[in-house]
């Protein structure tokens, strides 16, 4: 004889998972704002690494960098044009995790790289699925 059990309807799950996509945008932007505002609090260390490793006018790549960090990170948390900004900051974190975390012999650097790889999946997750009901494209019907 086998017995199965299943749960319990609840009504607290389709308001939880109503929340999960807002929750998953927030915690993904804080990697991108916290690096961002790292870049602003310390320019010169900024410039220095990014001419370090041999890209093309620092100080153009050093605003670049800033203003998806900054601005997709801001943009993403509000929800709005969240599949492509999931896609831009996906493809940062590819471009990011290849230039500057490439040392794959050295574990500090193969951390980061799979956690830049890691971060571009959980992008593109938003980029297919959207933002969710708690977002500016929800409101705008672009969910």
């Amino acid at each position: 004889m086998t017995a199965t059990i299943s749960p319990a309807p609840s009504v607290a799950a389709p308001v939880l998972a109503a929340w999960l996509p807002t929750a998953g945008r927030v915690l993904m932007s804080a990697l991108f704002l916290v690096s961002g505002a790292g870049k602003l609090a310390a320019p010169a260390a900024t410039l220095a690494t990014i001419g370090a490793a041999g890209l093309p006018l620092p100080p153009v790549s050093y605003g670049a960098a800033t203003l998806v960090e900054i601005g997709g990170g801001l943009l993403l948390i509000a929800g709005y044009r969240t599949r492509l900004v999931a896609l831009v900051l996906a493809v940062f974190a590819v471009a990011t995790a290849v230039t500057f975390h490439a040392a794959l012999g050295d574990q500090n650097q193969m951390f980061h790289f799979l956690k830049n790889l890691a971060v571009a999946g959980g992008l593109l997750q938003v980029a297919a699925f959207g933002a969710g009901p708690f977002s500016l494209d929800a409101r705008r019907g672009r969910a």
